[in-house]
């Protein structure tokens, strides 16, 4: 009987070492190499969709205290943050073989005073000049052409977890119908062009001049009319200049897409997004 005891005690100890091992790991190849990131919002349409589930490759620039993963869990009252780990490395805006990021990436960042993790891309390097006039981005006084291309077309019908419905240039549209999109094609300083959405005249398609800091940087979103970036600065939502130090890594591609509202839901992946890259 003893002996029975000793082996199912040694069996329940094993399987314990194994899941914190695996916890290890896993928590050290997040920290390190790579981070999953679940597309929750349309800011980045098209270039990335609702429910696209990337890795971030967290190499590209090397680590900082925002490199520490974060646990947010509100429906278990989980929230441990990035700052609770590893806060101690906050505040000197430096990184540990640190890289610099390159115009145009579509990068993952904390922002800067929810702490949340955003994704947006790189319009504005440190020193740069930004100002939007009628929706189209002037860096250093210059324009970053617009060539039209097409719309861009989505069912009207909620989407991801939030179960949010698209705005529409069209709009409104009834529920089922087809909400379209103007489309452009981008093309920043240095030649990364890429696809921006718009949807209407709005405030923040005219903006005041931003000069950005030294060792911060300005972020937007693709879908350009629904989007908190760093033009909204002094609104609740926005982000404003982003320090090198909240840079947590590079969206480099999808693994995988759910139109659904849950990743799990795989009757709803969308079959031509698989290891799409992200341009």
């Amino acid at each position: 009987m003893a002996t029975k005891e000793k082996t199912g005690g040694n069996a329940f100890v094993e399987t314990v070492k194994t899941i914190v091992y695996a916890l290890l790991i896993a928590g050290v190849f997040r920290t390190l190499f790579f981070q999953p990131f679940w597309i929750p919002s349309g800011s980045m349409k098209e270039t990335l969709l609702i429910g696209d589930f990337l890795f971030v490759n967290k190499m590209a620039y090397g680590y900082s205290y925002a490199s520490c993963p974060s646990l947010i869990l509100p429906r278990f009252g989980i929230d441990i943050d990035a700052k609770d780990v590893c806060g101690v490395f906050d505040a000197d805006n430096t990184r540990l073989f640190g890289g610099d990021p390159e115009r145009g990436d579509v990068v993952v960042f904390r922002h800067p005073v929810s702490g949340r993790d955003y994704i947006k891309r790189l319009i504005g390097m440190p020193g740069d000049t930004v100002q939007l006039k009628d929706g189209k981005v002037y860096l250093n006084g210059e324009l970053a052409p617009q060539e039209p291309a097409g719309e861009f077309a989505e069912v009207m019908e909620r989407q991801g977890p939030e179960g949010r419905y698209p705005r529409c240039t069209n709009g409104p549209v009834g529920e089922g119908a087809q909400c379209l999109k103007t489309r452009y094609v981008e093309t920043l300083p240095g030649g990364v062009s890429h696809t921006v959405l718009d949807i209407g005249t709005q405030a923040s398609d005219n903006t005041g001049v931003y000069t950005v800091p030294e060792g911060h940087y300005f972020f937007m979103g693709d879908n350009r009319d629904n989007s908190a970036d760093s033009r909204l600065a002094q609104q609740a939502q926005g982000v404003g200049f982003v320090p090198y130090e909240n840079l947590i890594g590079r969206a480099d591609r999808i693994m995988f897409s759910s139109a659904g509202r849950s990743m799990l839901f795989f009757w709803t992946w969308r079959g031509d997004r698989f290891f799409k890259a992200v341009r």
